[in-house]
């Protein structure tokens, strides 16, 4: 392939990687990562609410990863609580599970960047060792990718499985009774999943650019290997 058309690729891939860095970045930070409702079950049960009176009992969450907001609903009017995270649910949360989840998400933002810089240079410079060449974009993009998709594994675990959102509405509640009755991803957790795909685009951006995958088989075996392949 052409270096103009190379350049070309490499500045795309960098685009991208940039804005999947910048928008990671910005839903870290949002509360829209999980909304749904909550049952007031306790005061459901009092007045036997059913059909259209049922609705006066159920409230609206929604969360990210530091911090959210409740509206508490038990027949008698909406009633709003902000929350957050640290300190506060560190001891009804599977603290662990989340704070991999902000760590991972800061590994996916930085590597993001890194490959974003990392293409331009290739577009721009001469990679003169590995992992600033073409098969050192396929480390970032991988390690990006595989980031994304811990991420989203690791929330959906805590959100479903640990039954998150119903341990949040519980908090420092002692008559009422709180039961998750719906429940689903915001906008937030689905620019993960973007930016996942946007790094495995990038890998075969390089494939498409003529680099082989790492760890394939040459089609020339006599062909000359190291530094001075990366450089074009």
């Amino acid at each position: 392939m052409p270096a103009q058309q190379k350049k070309t690729i490499f500045c795309i891939a960098g685009v991208l990687s940039l804005a999947c860095a910048l928008g990671a970045g910005a839903a870290i930070g949002t509360q829209l990562w999980v909304k749904g409702t909550v049952l007031c079950r306790t005061g459901a049960l009092l007045v036997n609410a059913t059909g259209p009176e049922l609705d006066k009992f159920i409230g609206k969450i929604h969360y990210g990863l530091f911090s959210g907001e409740r509206v508490r609903q038990c027949g008698l009017g909406g009633r709003p609580f902000p929350f957050s995270f640290f300190p506060d649910l560190l001891k009804i949360i599977p603290a662990s599970i989340h704070i991999s989840v902000i760590l991972f998400c800061t590994v996916l933002v930085i590597f993001a960047l890194v490959g974003a810089g990392f293409f331009l240079f290739n577009a721009f410079g001469s990679p003169y060792e590995t992992l600033h060449g073409p098969v050192g974009l396929y480390l970032w993009s991988f390690i990006t990718c595989c980031c994304g998709c811990l991420i989203m594994i690791l929330f959906s675990s805590e959100v479903k499985i640990h039954h998150l959102s119903e341990k949040i509405a519980n908090f420092k509640e002692g008559s009422f009774t709180f039961k998750t009755h719906s429940e689903q991803f915001a906008n937030s957790f689905w620019v993960i999943l973007v930016c996942s795909l946007v790094q495995f685009l990038n890998a075969l951006l390089i494939r498409f650019a003529g680099f082989e995958f790492p760890f394939s088989k040459p089609k020339d075996a006599g062909r000359a290997s190291g530094a001075a392949d990366l450089m074009y």
